[in-house]
């Protein structure tokens, strides 16, 4: 009898090398406690986190935690439904209008996950009349989306604008729509996208614009609104994507446009329709998060701050690091034979990073990814420079000092 796993032998063989290499695997660590934002307990010891995403350190917020266990107590701890059945409380609807007033949009919809957000607005947008022109570094959700959508499929080099305005230029269609979708800061590599530069072929062309802002939000820009207020084109782009799981440190997403068409969308969007709502607990410790990060812009700062020391640190060593400064940074290897002994040699020194293998990665080689914290000290992101330095050594990695 034919197996449905034998597609996976290929994965499990790789695998196998991995943790054969390092004793571990990578990609299924425990945070078996979270002491803090920035320390949590992994294999019984106090571990350095820089690996969660958890940008403004807002997923032990006080405010957030109180607001989610006053909604447990008087709604409940889950919805039971999906939007467009029971599953929309008015705690929803006012999140709702917490993100659009946030983002000075006519409108917002929320979604479970931030995966869903972008699986569902990119879907539900492009239709096989339509052409999805995608920046070739995006995520897998958006490449998912694409794949549900039906629409025509076409990639542009990575944060090139140039490349964008040829291959929408030879097109020659213009009867059919045409969707542009960018990240605001990529999530493997820390690279910020030009999106004005994208908003010029946008308006050139006569395409719509969607820039995912899921690493952005809350990091970018004067009020933390992303990669478009940074780069002062916010009115410029159609629809905004992102997600709650990074800088608020919640879960689900959203997108916001001011398009009114948008409402049509809620009857439309399979995976806004057909999955359930995020619980009354989530969304109130979301919003609580929300206004936490509207009341702290200096998170911003210190969290800019931070990421400049631990890039200088890694440059000072002499590691290949990220050639943006963003909360997330990487350092690229060129061996598998360097990352993974090296990753493994991190967690033991006390340091949990995101390794990233091939083929996942941009350039087809390792990298070790990093990501910032506002809540990070000075002291902490020293220690664990010098714990790269010492990692690094032990691998082997050429020009590590």
């Amino acid at each position: 009898m034919a197996s449905l796993f034998s597609k996976y032998e290929g994965i499990a063989s790789a695998l196998g090398s991995v943790v054969a290499a390092g004793g571990r695997n990578p990609f299924s660590v425990i945070i078996e406690k979270p002491v803090s934002s920035t320390v949590g307990v992994i294999e019984g010891r106090e571990t350095l986190l820089f690996g969660t995403n958890n940008y403004l350190g807002l997923s032990q917020s006080p405010r957030a935690i109180k607001a989610a266990q006053d909604a447990a107590a008087a709604c409940g701890v889950g919805t039971t439904g999906s939007r467009i059945a029971n599953g929309t409380q008015s705690l929803h609807r006012q999140l709702e209008g917490q993100i659009a007033r946030f983002f000075g949009r006519r409108d917002a919809m929320v979604f479970s996950t931030g995966y869903q957000a972008n699986l569902g607005m990119i879907s539900a947008l492009a239709g096989k009349d339509d052409y999805l022109i995608l920046d070739a570094d995006s995520h897998a959700s958006i490449y998912d989306g694409s794949r549900l959508s039906a629409a025509q499929v076409i990639r542009f080099r990575h944060n090139d604008p140039d490349d964008l305005y040829k291959r929408i230029r030879r097109l020659d269609a213009p009867d059919r729509a045409k969707l542009i979708v960018v990240e605001g800061i990529y999530s493997m590599t820390g690279n910020v996208a030009p999106v004005a530069e994208f908003v010029a072929v946008k308006k050139e062309t006569g395409s719509y614009l969607l820039v995912d802002e899921a690493h952005s939000f809350g990091v970018l820009g004067d009020n933390g609104r992303g990669a478009a207020e940074a780069a002062g084109v916010e009115q410029d782009v159609d629809f905004v994507v992102g997600t709650f799981s990074k800088s608020l440190g919640t879960v689900g997403g959203y997108c916001v446009s001011d398009h009114p068409e948008l409402e049509l969308l809620r009857l439309n969007c399979r995976p806004y329709m057909f999955t359930a709502s995020l619980p009354p607990e989530i969304i109130a410790a979301t919003t609580a998060a929300l206004e936490d990060m509207q009341a702290h812009p200096e998170l911003r700062t210190q969290l800019m701050d931070n990421a400049a020391r631990l890039h200088a640190g890694f440059v000072k060593i002499g590691l290949n690091a990220s050639k943006q400064v963003s909360p997330v940074i990487a350092v690229t290897l060129e061996t598998e034979e360097q990352a993974i002994p090296m990753w493994n040699y991190l967690l033991d020194l006390g340091v949990y990073v995101n390794l990233s293998l091939p083929p996942a990665t941009p350039d087809s080689r390792p990298l070790l990814r990093c990501s910032v914290m506002a809540t990070h000290t000075a002291q902490q992101i020293d220690k664990a420079v010098e714990i790269f330095r010492q990692a690094a050594t032990k691998a082997g990695v050429h020009g590590a000092r």
